[in-house]
């Protein structure tokens, strides 16, 4: 039963991550980037390493996803050129 749901995860990290590269908004590719490195977490916490799940989920979903879309809103889309 738990290979399922390790497959499943496994299955939403690469769509994410697909998506992730494809998309053309930065703002959304941060995002995406948010949620791969939540599906870490989760992946982390399946197999049983809580520390580093821990980690990756302050660091990965929390700090440098707000990070990522902070500097994505300061900046300008269009160029005044």
């Amino acid at each position: 039963m738990i290979w399922i749901f390790d497959l499943i995860i496994l299955v939403f990290l690469v769509i994410t991550a697909i998506i992730s590269l494809q998309v053309k908004d930065l703002l959304s590719a941060a995002m995406i980037l948010g949620v791969y490195s939540f599906l870490m977490c989760l992946l982390w916490s399946g197999m049983g390493a809580v520390d580093v799940a821990f980690t990756e989920a302050a660091v990965g979903a929390g700090v440098s996803a707000v990070f990522l879309i902070s500097t994505v809103l300061r900046t300008s889309r269009r160029s005044s050129d």
